[in-house]
Parts: structure tokens; sequence; C-alpha cells
């Protein structure tokens, strides 16, 4: 393995230098009894590097699109396929609102306590408000793993879909609602 590339299984051992809300979210998934895996690697950005992650991390990697209206009321969480087109018209319609757009960086530091680059349904966890609506297309239904950012871009937990959806997210506070997203041509 690449020296880049450091994996546990679960909480690293040394978690020495690494960001508090990154620390906080290993014993959030300890505290649910959650059996993850962790990847250390280069930070992430696009989703070229994401596949690089998801070869070594052997799970499924995700968009997750943190989205608002334009009135800037009302906020969302999307996971989808990673190889999904995002057409905000379809999740829109389904969803009964005006057409969706990214939220700001500044909302998404403040609701989620992550940063561009490291959506993660993980950051949930910080909406004590109960403000984000989390999203899931259904072609990730059969999914078996999960792979994303522990609130931040440096690493990567694996975990089943289950015990994200069934442990993680209630945990949250937060429900999910499943939507179908078309696959269309760019």
């Amino acid at each position: 393995m690449d020296k880049d590339y450091v994996k546990w299984n679960g909480k690293p051992m040394d978690v020495t230098g690494r960001a508090e809300e990154e620390v906080r979210t290993y014993e959030f998934l300890n505290t649910l009894g959650i059996d993850f895996m962790t990847l250390y690697h280069p930070a992430a950005f696009t989703m070229e590097e994401c596949e690089r992650v998801r070869d070594r991390i052997e799970a499924p990697v995700f968009k997750n699109l943190f989205l608002t209206n334009k009135q800037h009321t009302l906020f969302y969480l999307l996971m989808m396929p990673a190889d999904k087109p995002f057409k905000t018209k379809y999740l829109s319609s389904q969803l009964g609102c005006a057409r969706l757009s990214f939220a700001s960086e500044e909302e998404m530091v403040e609701m989620l306590h992550i940063h561009p680059g490291a959506v993660s349904p993980l950051g949930l966890r910080n909406d004590v408000n109960g403000q984000i609506r989390l999203i899931i297309d259904s072609d990730l239904k059969d999914s078996g793993r999960y792979a994303c950012h522990p609130c931040v871009n440096t690493a990567s937990v694996a975990m089943t879909l289950e015990d994200l959806l069934g442990k993680v997210i209630p945990a949250t506070g937060h429900d999910f609602t499943w939507v179908e997203l078309p696959q269309e041509p760019e």
C-alpha cells in the first residue's frame, strides 16, 4: 500500500494532529458500536480523487451534496451515486420545492461543522436543530457498504449502509427520504 494511504479497522490508533471534528466522528461511531474501517489519504476534493480512495477502502464512494432553496430556509443533504449527474429539477419536483442550489460554505460550517470537499451524513450529528433533511437516491438501496469522509477530506470511513441508515442517522436525530433521480447523459 502507498505510504500516503494508511488503513485501520475502526478508530485510528494515532489521532495526533487530526481535526477535533474528525476525532469526535470516530468516537461517535464507537459509541454506537459501528464496525467501520478508516483510511487516511491525501485530500480528496474531486470524484476522481475519491475513486482512488474507493479502490483502497473497498467500498463505494457516493456524492454527498449540501443543497438549499433560493431563500436559504430549507436545507438538504443529498446522497447519490458518484457517476450520476445531478439535475436539480428532478429533485426539486419530488420534494415539492423551488429549484435547489448549493448551500454556502458558511451555512455548511455552521450547520454541519464541515468545509467543502468533506460533506458527509456524519456531519448531521451537528445539526442539533434538525434543519437539514437527508435525501437518498434510490439507486443506493442495494449498496452493501458505504464510504464517506469523517467530516474532513483527508480520511474516509467505510461501514455497512444498514449501519448508516439504521444506527448512525437515527442517532443524529434525523430521518431520510428516498428519491428516484434519473440517469441522464450530461
